[in-house]
């Protein structure tokens, strides 16, 4: 078996980069609106440090956490570890922790700071309903995004949207109890705190777009590479469509469970009906299918 390596995505590197560029203008924002009500330098460091240090170091654990996972052996999952291994061989990477979700949800996520501490897990959902060769091309498309680093990228620039919520909450508690004001110094205390308020929200919607729109992009990446690692562009698009039919049989109040992992699961969990839909952090199913069904031909000749 000789080594493919996934391929460098020089769109979504560069890509990663401009957004990191924009999430720092926005921390500095944020820093200027710490220091405005009155925060000092200090306290503002550490709450930096803190969002940014707590996000990179423990998201995996929270995922795994949220999505009842754990990590699996390979004596407790001979056939997943097989073909994790098989993957890893084959694109000359690290071989991740494996963990299964106890969830019916049929869908699989990658979580961890980097190649040599991530994790692959899937949901005991995808298990039952994807024949081997199609879970296999789904495990390829979560060790493309290891391998590209996105889902580090993607969980410290989360960490700006958490802050800008806090502050802007804060803000709001504020100005409730501020009671509009009753004199010229409580009522400038009122319009600081309004202001605040409206400036964090502003960030909040901004950070939200720019993660939105390099998520989409992630995805088709991992399609893209985990199709040409396994050379069947054709049983990712199968395994895509028989994953997003599945999903409108789920019960909702399973996939409103899982809805907050949607920006890492290999296929989003919307609720019927669901606003989220609208803002998704996946391109469209036919989007994805498109690209998968120029690659089967590109790679047929």
């Amino acid at each position: 078996m000789s080594a493919k390596h996934i391929e460098t995505d020089r769109g979504l590197t560069s890509r990663m980069f401009v957004t990191g560029l924009l999430l720092v203008t926005l921390w500095v924002a944020v820093s200027f609106i710490l220091f405005a009500v009155g925060l000092k330098t200090i306290y503002i460091v550490l709450i930096m440090v803190a969002a940014i240090v707590g996000q990179y170091w423990f998201s995996d654990k929270v995922a795994l956490f949220s999505m009842n996972a754990n990590i699996v052996t390979p004596e407790q999952e001979p056939q997943l570890h097989a073909m994790v291994d098989r993957l890893c061989a084959l694109a000359g990477m690290p071989k991740p922790q494996v963990g299964v979700a106890e969830s019916d949800v049929p869908n699989a996520f990658a979580t961890g700071r980097s190649p040599k501490a991530a994790v692959v897990v899937v949901t005991r959902g995808i298990q039952r309903r994807l024949p081997d060769e199609e879970l296999e091309a789904v495990l390829a498309h979560e060790l493309s995004h290891v391998a590209h680093r996105d889902v580090a990228v993607m969980t410290i620039a989360s960490s700006i949207g958490m802050v800008a919520g806090l502050v802007g909450r804060m803000a709001l508690w504020g100005a409730m109890f501020s009671g509009g004001g009753r004199n010229d110094d409580e009522e400038n205390f009122f319009l600081v705190e309004i202001a605040t308020w409206l400036v964090s929200i502003a960030i909040y919607f901004v950070s939200y777009l720019l993660t939105l729109s390099l998520s989409r992009y992630r995805e088709l990446s991992a399609d893209r590479s985990g199709a040409i690692l396994i050379g069947k562009p054709s049983v990712l698009a199968s395994a895509l469509v028989r994953i997003t039919g599945d999903m409108s049989r789920i019960p909702t109040q399973d996939l409103r469970k899982s809805e907050g992992m949607n920006a890492f699961f290999f296929a989003p969990a919307f609720t019927k009906g669901s606003a989220a839909a609208l803002l998704s952090t996946h391109p469209t199913l036919q989007r994805r299918l498109d690209q998968l069904a120029q690659l089967e031909r590109d790679l047929n000749g």
